[in-house]
């Protein structure tokens, strides 16, 4: 199965300027929050709900904070965020240059990432700055984390999806993955006997380097005070911890 990113992609998608605003007052009224998310992106979210995903079991906890129902909204496209009538995402870049033409506002953040290097296990590399001529990396097709590690002269592999380049690291195809740590920790939490070595990620790089938050679609201030306040109750009690926790990954508190 593929593995979809939304910390990415979510950065990508461009929102309508027509779309209606949705102020706490009319979600509390409608009794639910619609959020969006892919139908088949495990760890993220899975329509048939087994597992569910850590945004769909976050965006339940969130929906309760505020004392309504979670709604998802499904998409495949970017331009099916025009029509979905969402009022959330979940894990977005927390960065409003990075957001370009979304125009989505972002919530207070609550982990931070980036991209970090899988390796197998009995590697020798440590480090981004052990990366040489002879070390080819698996990189996601134009991202910046292709352009970053391409400049530097070291051999990419280009793969559609981080799922595949794990799959070429585990099958010693490559030397080692740059993908987010939430892929690599997913994939040792599902392959289990042949777990990869995550490498630190390196923050000299800003923009290797990222927080994330709710991107809330046009929120009124009411709307985003409730989702600020709601994040940080989340994350004092440890609920956002435990949610990812059950999807093999342990986050890292944002800067």
């Amino acid at each position: 199965m593929k593995v979809f990113v939304p910390v990415v992609a979510a950065a990508a998608i461009a929102l309508s300027g027509q779309a209606a605003a949705r102020p706490l007052e009319a979600i509390r009224s409608s009794g639910v929050i619609g959020l969006c998310a892919h139908p088949n992106s495990l760890p993220f979210a899975h329509k048939t709900g087994d597992p569910a995903g850590f945004q769909v079991e976050l965006g339940r906890v969130l929906a309760r904070e505020l004392g309504v129902a979670l709604r998802l909204d499904w998409i495949i496209t970017q331009y099916q965020m025009r029509s979905a009538g969402c009022d959330i995402l979940l894990d977005v870049i927390a960065d409003q240059q990075a957001q370009g033409e979304t125009r989505l506002r972002i919530s207070k953040p609550y982990y931070r990432t980036g991209v970090a290097l899988a390796v197998p296990a009995s590697s020798a590399l440590t480090s981004f700055a052990s990366l040489n001529e002879s070390t080819k990396v698996g990189v996601q097709v134009g991202s910046i984390a292709a352009m970053i590690i391409g400049q530097r002269r070291v051999p990419i592999s280009t793969f559609g999806f981080e799922s595949d380049s794990l799959e070429a690291v585990s099958n010693r195809e490559i030397d080692a993955a740059a993908v987010t740590p939430i892929a690599a920790s997913y994939f040792n939490l599902t392959h289990p006997d042949n777990p990869l070595r995550i490498l630190d990620r390196d923050e000299s790089t800003a923009d290797l380097n990222w927080n994330v938050g709710v991107g809330m679609v046009r929120p009124d201030d009411a709307l985003r005070e409730a989702i600020d306040a709601a994040v940080e109750r989340l994350r004092s009690d440890g609920t956002i911890d435990r949610i990812y926790r059950r999807y093999g990954i342990a986050l890292q508190a944002p800067r």
